[in-house]
Formats: structure tokens, sequence, C-alpha cells
């Protein structure tokens, strides 16, 4: 693999393009559910050195000009496509399931796959270009580059996180994140922290070749010409040493006589997903569920039972028939916490994706309105241009969703005070908690519906990152999912039970006690950045170093 790598720098036109290509794909093996976290390495590695190939490294700072316009123009421009081309294979391969969406209703949104499958990961990877041409703004001889390519590609990553609402899936973080003991450092610095770390160890191989042309130190025998992956496996070891002592200190614990009942009913979507089928769907929820509803009349334990997002092809909440029917199955000891579509008539009608508490009775009990809502599925941006073009949104609401306007804690009688997030929402780091002012949780509820995904790799990316939510806020998860994957997972990311993908039933377990808040549910927004600055700061001394040197 070292030879192999070792051509990239000389590399040229089309080979160079499809090298790069093919190393971002294979850094989409490092995600669920394959977690072949070494294929991360080959990505970043291939990284450091395409960027090595736009020229060789400044010996001064990057504002003082050292050459021809023309020539510092090329360099960035030939970081930018190596990054694009990276990119686009990064995403391709790890997004290649959202085609399956555009195939449950191929009548309507068939047309549009190629705007899913390949426009989307052709946009994203503009990105990682930028990434590229950050770090290459900076880029140094020696050990310098290995933390220019984590400084720019990190940043490039967290404005992927923010900029038009966001879309911070697959984030490079997760080729650790997804296997429980190197995930323990998302609760110090979060996920994107631990992709800033990621970026770090994984390209710290390719210092280990020597190519001088190319500005590569190999340093002096075999021990110098090896230091980069020894000092990266000693990094690796201590994020795996602190993860094993975090899990030992914080054995899971349960909540006395309380008891989670989670649905997964497998519902399909599409034509048999109408008003016109609520008398079977509902018939088919009460039936699984049927079980906990027994064992709530026969003791005193409190059971709360959760029924996934859009649970509903009809307002729950203004069909009073259905209410009624579910409040008859209800009792003082069990309560239902639901998704499902709300309106709101007040002025101009409209529509939220909401969580619900039903209690004995069918008394709806609290509502949380989903705030982060995903485009074009729940909302179409831009709607009054793109409407033209024959676009709209996968959801069936005339006008599409409206976002919430308060992130707070939901009430679920005897449970702690709830943190609800609903689907897309699971995947922001350091967005999960309520807004400032309100009490802390004591738990997460997630409840989401990936139907729409199929047997394919997304439903399982979404748990992974789902999963790190807990750990960084150091709370239980509970996941209720249509089709899988549903799951109770303690405040460190331990799977208490879960239910696999595509199957239908009844998940039943106790509730986690949450700790004591980590250090990043403490400063969430300080301690990414602190490690930034780290990084920043460490590439910076390096070129100070290596400029009074020469």
């Amino acid at each position: 693999m070292m030879r192999f790598l070792s051509r990239i720098p000389g590399l040229t036109g089309w080979r160079r393009h499809g090298l790069a290509f093919g190393a971002g794909a294979s850094g989409a093996l490092a995600m669920a559910p394959l977690d072949i976290a070494p294929a991360m390495i080959v990505a970043m590695s291939a990284a450091l050195l395409l960027i090595d190939g736009a020229g060789p490294p400044r010996s001064r700072p990057p504002f003082v000009q050292t050459g021809p316009a023309a020539s510092r123009k090329t360099e960035l421009k030939s970081a930018f496509v190596a990054g694009w081309w990276w990119g686009t294979g990064y995403f391709l391969a790890g997004l290649w399931w959202l085609g399956a969406a555009f195939l449950v209703e191929a009548d309507e949104f068939a047309w549009a796959l190629p705007l899913g499958v390949v426009g989307l990961p052709m946009a994203l990877a503009i990105f990682p270009a930028l990434g590229f041409v950050l770090a290459r703004l900076v880029w140094i001889p020696g050990l310098g580059r290995l933390f220019a390519l984590a400084a720019g590609l990190g940043l490039s990553e967290w404005l992927r996180g923010w900029i038009f609402t966001g879309f911070p899936w697959n984030l490079y973080g997760m080729a650790l994140g997804d296997h429980l003991l190197p995930a323990q450092m998302v609760s110090l610095v979060g996920i994107e922290g631990l992709t800033i770390l990621t970026i770090l160890l994984c390209a710290a191989p390719a210092l280990c070749l020597a190519s001088k042309p190319w500005g590569l130190q190999s340093g002096n025998g075999r021990l110098g010409a090896l230091a980069p992956i020894l000092v990266a496996g000693t990094g690796m070891g201590l994020i795996l040493l602190f993860g094993f002592v975090r899990l030992s200190l914080n054995p899971t614990r349960f909540v006395d006589k309380v008891e989670l009942a989670i649905l997964q009913p497998n519902q399909p979507q599409g034509p048999s997903f109408t008003i016109d089928n609520k008398s079977a769907i509902l018939a088919h929820y009460l039936s699984l569920s049927a079980p906990v509803m027994e064992a709530a009349r026969k003791d005193d334990v409190a059971r709360v039972l959760i029924w996934p997002e859009s649970a509903f092809p009809f307002i729950l909440s203004r069909d009073q028939e259905a209410l009624s029917l579910i409040g008859s199955r209800l009792s003082p000891n069990l309560w239902l916490a639901t998704g499902a579509a709300r309106l709101d008539t007040d002025g101009e009608p409209h529509y939220f994706n909401s969580l619900q508490v039903i209690g004995e009775g069918g008394l709806l009990l609290d509502n949380y309105d989903k705030i982060h809502l995903v485009p074009f599925g729940e909302y179409l941006p831009l709607e009054a241009m793109l409407r033209r073009f024959g676009l709209h949104h996968f959801v069936h609401v005339p006008g599409g969703f409206t976002a919430g306007t308060a992130r707070r804690p939901l009430f679920v009688p005897d449970l702690p005070a709830v943190a609800p997030l609903i689907c897309y929402e699971a995947i922001f780091s350091g967005a999960v908690m309520p807004d400032e002012g309100a009490e802390r949780p004591g738990v997460l509820l997630n409840v989401t519906d990936d139907v729409w995904f199929g047997q394919t790799a997304g439903p399982y990316q979404h748990f992974a990152q789902a999963r790190l939510r807990a750990i960084e806020e150091g709370l239980p998860l509970i996941r209720g999912a249509n089709t899988g994957i549903s799951a109770i997972v303690d405040p460190v990311g331990r799977v208490i039970a879960s239910l696999p993908l595509g199957a239908e039933g009844l998940l039943r377990g106790p509730l986690p006690e949450p700790i004591s808040p980590p250090l990043f549910a403490l400063y969430p927004r300080v301690m990414p950045w602190l490690v930034r600055l780290l990084v920043f700061g460490t590439g910076l001394w390096l070129f100070l170093v290596s400029h009074h040197r020469q």
C-alpha cells in the first residue's frame, strides 16, 4: 500500500482524478454498516499526498508572495479539483442509499433519482474541495502538512454541518465514532473534535514516505521513517485507553420500576399508507402493543410505550375516534409517546411534524414540534422557483411542514424530563438539548421513520449518529424507528436492547439512568473549537520552527 501511495503526488490528469475519486470512496467503507475503520487511513493519507501533488510546499508564510501569481493560482486550483474528486467519491459511496427514497413512489420521484444519488454528492464535494484549498494555503514541509490538512478539512466539515441548514452526515470522525471504545472521546470533544483527531491519526502514515521533490521528510533510519506511524499509534492507544477507563467507571444502572416498550411496526409507506386504511393501521399497532398494555393492568410498574415518527396517515389530535380507541387501551401507569402530524388552524393552516404524549382516555398531555426539518423531504427550499422545474417535497402535506419554534423538554409521566428528537434532528451534535434556561433532561427520545431507505446503509448510519448523542450528553437514548433500528442505549453508548432493521416487533426493556454531564455536554460549543485552535496553533508553531531553521 505504501508503494502505491508514494506514486500519488506525481500523478496528473485523469489518473490523478481517478485516484482521488477512488481514495475518497474508500473512506466510505469506514462508515456503518461496514465499519472498516482502517479504510479511512487510505482516504486521509491519499488526501495529504494529493495536496502534495499540487506543488512543492512553501517555506515562507502564505501571505508572502514567493512566485508568480499564476503559479499560486494553479496550485490552489489543482488542490480544489483533487478535493472535489476525492469528496465526490466519498459522498457517492457513502450516500448511494438516498436513491431508495426516490423509488418508494417511483411514479412521482424516480425522474429525480440522479439529482439525489449523483447531484447531491457532487454538490457536497465542494466542502472537502474547500478544505483542500485551505490546507494548501498553509502547506509547509514536513509534519506541518499534517496539521494543515486537519485544520483545512476540519473547518470545511464544520461548514458542511452549518451552511444551508447543515448536513453533518458521515463526518470523518464516524470512522472511530461507530466503535464503542474510541467513541468515548466525543464525551470530551464531540464528533467534530473527533473528526479532527481522526484526520490527524489517519493521514499520519503518509508522512512515512520519502519523496524529496514533494517535500516529504522520512527522518533518519528505519525508526525515523516509521515515527509518524508510531506517534499515531500511541495517540490511538491513548484514545482506546480513555474509552476503556470511561466504560469501566460507568456501568449501566437502571431506573427502578420503569419499563420501556418500543413499537417497531415495519409499516410500509406508499399507496397502502392512507387514511382509507386507518382502521387496519391502528389495529396493527394495537395488536403488536397488546402485551405491554395487558401487563400494565396487572401491576404498578410505570410503562411508556413509544410509537415511531409519522405513525398515522391522518391528524391524530383531530381524530377523536382514533384517540378514544388508543386511550381505551392505556391505563394510569401506561403512557404513549408517538410521532404524529399536527395541524394548526389558528390563522393560516400550518402542518407540523410532532411528537405527542397521550394518556388514558386519549388525553393529549404534551406536544413537541420538530425544529430542524429535512430539505426537500419535509419542505422545499426556494419553493416558488423550484416548483417551476417540477420539484416538490416527499411528504404529502400541503405546503410541507412548518418548523417548530422552541426546543424544550417533553413531559412524559414517570420519565425524567425528555429531550425530544424527531428523525434528522439526532444527527446534529451539540444541538439536541432544550433551549437555555430549561431543566437538563434525563433521557433522549428519538423517533424516526427510515422506511424510505429500505434495507440499505442509511438506517445503520442514522442509528450510529444518534447513539453518539447519548455519549456526548451522558444521557440514555430511547429510539423508536418504524422499520428499525429501534434500541435502548445507555449514557456511554452501550446498546442494552435493539430490534434489527426490517423486523416487526415490540422491544421491551428498562430505562438506563443518566450520568453526570461530560465535558462536551457542559461546553458543546467550546470543546470542538478548542481542538481546532490547538491543531492550528501546533501547525503554526511547526511552521515557525521550520522557518527559523532555514
